[in-house]
């Protein structure tokens, strides 16, 4: 089976990519539970995150926190979810949902979106994410 995350680190697969350094990919998720829902995937190839050896699974969550940092202050949300189930695609990935009261995570509210949209917060969030390390 293609894995459509290995594709899209490879460059085959067109996504909404926002960010990107050695081990990791940030993109936006084309069918959002909320504004500025995004997905951290590691590039290497793992099915799930409990099968992510240290030192990466260690830095896929460092990675995560510092992106709900700027997650957070770019959407003004409260909080930042993390959501990982990993059985829509088998690639390790972190959702990182911006959500400011209970409940909001539920993936059933999640809604496609607008390719206008997703390449305008795609501009925004590739310069507010620019220095993230």
């Amino acid at each position: 089976m293609i894995c459509i995350f290995c594709g899209i680190i490879e460059n085959r697969v067109e996504a909404f990519k926002v960010w990107e350094n050695r081990d990791f990919i940030l993109l936006l998720d084309i069918k959002p539970i909320n504004p500025g829902h995004v997905i951290l995937i590691p590039k290497r190839h793992v099915e799930d995150v409990l099968s992510i050896s240290e030192p990466l699974y260690g830095r896929m969550f460092q990675t995560a926190k510092k992106v709900a940092r700027v997650l957070q202050k770019v959407t003004s949300a409260k909080r930042i979810g993390l959501a990982i189930e990993g059985f829509g695609v088998p690639h390790a990935h972190i959702h990182l949902v911006p959500v400011n009261k209970a409940n909001e995570l539920n993936p059933l509210r999640a809604k496609k979106i607008g390719q206008k949209e997703l390449r305008d917060t795609q501009v925004d969030f590739i310069s507010q994410f620019k220095g993230l390390r």
